[in-house]
């Protein structure tokens, strides 16, 4: 799959115009990194900047919190769906806290996503988590 697009933080909005359409929508599918597995289709997502906490990439069964303290990356860029059922592939932890945490359902590599169970129609893709295809 040498055609898959990963934005870095250090990548600039200009690469952001080859994933968002001109309605805010994914243009490309997105895919887990690791299995590459289809996550969302295009036209499926709406991009949404939100400053969110993910755990470090691990399997399910390692995102656990130990001695209060949990590795990971302060994430801005994400894709927001408003119903779990829009996606092709993803998973859920059991609740950390209010959080579920997407992973892939394939492969169980995450998180790859956030979701509040306080709000019931905001689930978080971090684009640094994901491919684009």
């Amino acid at each position: 799959m040498e055609n898959n697009e990963r934005i870095s933080s250090g990548e600039g909005c200009a690469d952001l115009t080859k994933l968002v359409s001109e309605d805010g929508k994914n243009m490309k599918s997105v895919l887990c990194q690791r299995c590459g597995s289809k996550v969302l289709c295009p036209g499926m997502a709406i991009f949404a900047e939100k400053e969110l906490f993910l755990p470090s990439m691990r399997k399910k069964t390692g995102i656990t919190q130990v001695e209060g303290t949990v590795d990971g990356d302060m994430l801005t860029a994400h894709w927001l769906v408003d119903d779990m059922y829009t996606f092709e592939n993803v998973g859920f932890t059991k609740d950390v806290g209010k959080v579920k945490y997407l992973i892939c359902a394939d492969c169980e590599i995450g998180p790859i996503g956030w979701h509040c169970l306080d709000d019931k129609k905001s689930f978080y893709v971090a684009l640094e988590r994901v491919n684009h295809a």
